[in-house]
């Protein structure tokens, strides 16, 4: 208790007083100035964060369309290859073959539509001049 009053009155016993307005309007304006460009970033970070899951999205749902067309097409009874092995891992690799191909081809769809994505974004990056030594 008697810390808290030495503090208190430590406290009350400074006054600040502003000399020069000037130079303290200066550095309120080069903070505020500091505080706005932050939140534009932020804005700006959080727009290509939302417009990243749409893309993610629209990929997810392109692919996933492709693959069960392709999966449909496929005859239900005929595997896509066979094993001639007696083997039980290759056995059971052989008679789930849809469902791999299905799943790889899904993958390397969505990893080629993100990479030719990114491919663009960088190529209108550089044509803006927004590329920065971090990112190459």
């Amino acid at each position: 208790m008697n810390k808290d009053k030495a503090l208190e009155e430590l406290f009350l016993a400074q006054q600040p007083h502003f000399d020069d307005k000037a130079d303290f309007m200066a550095a309120l304006t080069r903070r505020l100035d500091a505080v706005e460009y932050v939140r534009r970033h932020q804005e700006a970070t959080i727009r290509r964060y939302k417009m990243a899951m749409v893309a993610a999205f629209a990929i997810g749902v392109v692919s996933g369309a492709v693959t069960l067309a392709f999966v449909l097409a496929l005859p239900a009874d005929m595997p896509l290859f066979t094993v001639q092995a007696q083997s039980g891992i290759l056995l059971w690799l052989a008679e789930n073959s849809r469902a791999f191909s299905a799943t790889v081809l899904a993958l390397l769809m969505s990893l080629g539509i993100m990479s030719i994505a990114n491919n663009v974004i960088d190529i209108m990056r550089i044509q803006k001049g927004y590329l920065h030594a971090e990112t190459i």
